[in-house]
């Protein structure tokens, strides 16, 4: 049976997060101390002692999950995934975690991300709805239908998608998703329309940041969100990442080729159990575990 590594991405935090690792491991403080020194702001006040709202704030929320979900996977002593996968925000730690990428190196990538990532929402308003009960097709069909910029943006598990792009068009297509039956058609309380074109300014510079980065073969595949299918090529891994904040995030593809390709325990690491639920739901109850901290450990 392979062993599938899965990370969590944005809304998974939590106040308190990773304190146990600074507290309890020699190798988490170090590498917490050195998050404080690469992002020149102290993340670790926020995380640890911070308030839900602080931890809200796009330049917190993001780094914060990928430290406590990377800082992890390294303390772990029995780290050996035959894959891996991350959603959204969470493939950047697969990357960190599997020795694709430099700590410091994703761990800027990740402060670039979400720096740029609020600047779009400033200037571009966007929204996101979950639309529940609806075939992949038809949530495609509805959004290809309705006049201005909205798309699937997270094809999380069968019957659950999430769509992305301007607000005017994201409130027609949860009409639209309504009137064709959907069991729920919700905006979320997001700060923009993720993985939709109008992060395109966003990919731009995040764009930049990762041509200048250097990747290299992962201790084994990854399964990319924007293909869902797996590889160990750096070029390819670059390529993809390219490519991330204007795509949709195809989760359960990816959940269903690792398992075509003999996953059968799936272990979550980081803050939160969504991905393991989602697992759960693709696969029709696939073993694994969740691992928050150290305890856990």
């Amino acid at each position: 049976m392979k062993k599938a590594y899965v990370f969590p991405g944005q809304g998974s935090q939590f106040p308190g997060m990773a304190k146990d690792l600074y507290e309890s491991s020699a190798k988490g403080k170090e590498l917490l101390q050195r998050a404080d020194e690469v992002l020149g702001f102290k993340i670790t006040d926020i995380m640890f002692d911070g308030t839900a709202d602080d931890l809200k704030a796009t330049k917190v929320t993001q780094p914060a999950i990928f430290l406590h979900s990377v800082v992890l996977a390294k303390c772990y002593e029995g780290f050996a995934p035959d894959m891996v996968a991350g959603h959204s925000l969470g493939e950047f730690s697969a990357l960190a975690a599997a020795d694709a990428m430099a700590f410091e190196d994703a761990l800027r990538l990740v402060s670039i991300r979400a720096t740029e990532m609020q600047k779009c929402c400033e200037k571009v308003p966007g929204g996101m709805a979950a639309i529940i009960g609806l075939p992949d097709e038809k949530v495609e069909e509805i959004c290809s239908g309705v006049d201005g910029i909205v798309i699937p943006a997270n094809f999380n598990c069968h019957g659950q998608i999430v769509i992305s792009g301007e607000k005017e068009a994201i409130e027609k297509a949860c009409e639209a998703a309504k009137a064709a039956g959907a069991k729920r058609a919700l905006p979320l309380q997001v700060g923009g329309a993720f993985h939709s074109p109008l992060m395109e300014p966003a990919r731009i510079e995040l764009g930049k940041a990762i041509q200048e980065t250097e990747i290299v073969a992962p201790v084994c595949p990854i399964y990319q969100n924007v293909t869902a299918k797996p590889t160990t090529d750096p070029t390819l891994i670059k390529e993809n990442l390219l490519k991330q904040l204007t795509s949709p995030v195809r989760w359960t593809a990816t959940v269903e080729n690792m398992i075509a390709d003999g996953a059968g325990y799936f272990m979550e690491i980081g803050p939160g159990t969504v991905i393991q639920g989602l697992v759960k739901r693709i696969s029709g109850g696939a073993e694994g575990i969740t691992i928050e901290g150290i305890s856990t450990l």
